[in-house]
């Protein structure tokens, strides 16, 4: 070849220039691509890298921790969940994620399990341990103020977005390919870690009083999450029921029967009701899982 049919063929076939090269190359790399390989990895590294700090801020200054377990779970969590799923699945992932919050047809059963399993489970070992006592105001006002608090205040401003995160974005995904009770132990491991900053939340902070909180913590986290994955399954992906269970949870333990000392009550009712569930799950014979929008964290 010539030295003219060189230059000729250079000119019609031009060099890629390095900014051309990085475009090619860019797909490969970065937070969106790492998101589209890992949703769930990169899900917890980014909420627990803003959660901790927006715990252990307030809580080094005195200030109480309210507003950040708010900004943490509707902006860091609910936004972080949103943008990966819009990163795997596109729009019609997001919406798909966001369908169970109104799925709010699950029947009466599913609504007795939801709000009154646990305050009934946690009364009753609260009478077999001998920590009852008579609520003060009377039976109506303490129903009352539970359902306020489980269903108002914390399924509606918290536990419905928290779980829209843990429920719809991780645990949904890893009982898709590792079934409920894997799934509900892997998922266990990020909601472990993100609750640990709150054991120095006391008054009365001791090496003794973080080991409990810890111990109590890692003793639970399994059970909660497959109890919460069972619902979630049994109720065709209802984030509703999800975050109405958590906030029950939640409520179960501050009930005005319990003795002001004890604290554990609702850790061991959860542990009965998670022994039901798997009975009643086991006796039926289901094992199905549904399906979770976006792809499984390979």
């Amino acid at each position: 070849m010539t030295a003219i049919e060189k230059a000729a063929a250079e000119a019609s076939h031009p060099t890629a220039s390095p900014s051309a090269s990085l475009r090619a190359a860019s797909p490969n790399r970065g937070i969106r691509a790492f998101a589209r390989r890992r949703p769930i990895t990169c899900f917890v590294l980014i909420v627990l890298a803003i959660a901790w700090p927006a715990f252990i801020i307030p809580i080094a200054l005195g200030v109480p921790t309210d507003p950040s377990k708010l900004l943490v779970t509707v902006v860091v969590m609910l936004g972080t969940a949103s943008l990966i799923t819009s990163w795997t699945s596109g729009r019609a992932g997001v919406r798909e994620l966001f369908a169970g919050v109104l799925r709010w047809r699950i029947g009466v059963g599913n609504y007795l399990l939801v709000l009154a399993a646990m305050p009934v489970l946690t009364i009753l070992v609260a009478l077999a341990t001998g920590t009852f006592q008579q609520p003060d105001g009377g039976w109506i006002r303490m129903i009352g103020s539970y359902l306020i608090a489980t269903v108002l205040i914390g399924a509606l401003v918290l536990n419905l977005w928290e779980e829209t995160a843990w429920s719809g974005f991780v645990q949904s995904r890893l009982m898709d390919r590792h079934g409920l009770v894997a799934g509900a132990a892997l998922t266990a491991l990020p909601f472990i870690a993100i609750h640990l900053p709150l054991a120095f939340e006391s008054d009365h902070v001791s090496v003794g009083s973080v080991a409990l909180s810890w111990l109590a913590l890692a003793g639970l986290a399994f059970f909660l999450r497959y109890v919460i994955g069972s619902v979630y399954l049994n109720t065709g992906g209802s984030l509703l029921a999800a975050g109405l269970l958590h906030a029950s949870f939640n409520s179960s333990g501050s009930l005005a029967v319990l003795r002001g000392d004890a604290w554990w009550q609702n850790i061991v009712a959860t542990l009965v009701l998670c022994a039901l569930v798997a009975g009643h799950r086991w006796y039926r014979g289901r094992s199905g899982v549904t399906a979770a929008p976006g792809s499984a964290d390979r």
